[in-house]
């Protein structure tokens, strides 16, 4: 399943308030989601933004993508700076690099080698 962190609109006319979720690529705008991470008011001055940033954090490293506007969001909250801080590579990826030095330092066992 294809995943999209986006926003759920919410409010009257013209004074909209947003929901940050976590929902199917194909599932409309604001229909079903698989899970709420946050919300976005952006008629306060700054914006008002309540994230859960462990979750937000753990939904960006399984691969979901965010839109324009909740990846700019995700970035000023340090998401992805965290994302970047922890160094992870994509699963397939590091799978294959984890094998190759495996080899190379003479193991057989499947264990992690941490690169810090």
């Amino acid at each position: 399943m294809a995943t999209k962190i986006r926003l759920q609109r919410n409010g009257r006319k013209s004074y909209a308030f947003y929901s940050i979720v976590i929902a199917d690529v194909r599932a409309p705008r604001d229909g079903k989601f698989t899970e709420k991470i946050g919300t976005y008011n952006p008629n306060t001055n700054p914006a008002t933004v309540d994230l859960n940033f462990e979750r937000a954090l753990h939904w960006v490293m399984c691969g979901a993508q965010p839109t324009d506007t909740v990846r700019n969001i995700l970035s000023k909250e340090g998401v992805y700076m965290k994302k970047h801080l922890l160094g992870v590579l994509p699963k397939a990826h590091s799978q294959k690099q984890k094998l190759k030095l495996n080899s190379k330092l003479g193991k057989t066992t499947n264990n992690p080698v941490w690169l810090l």
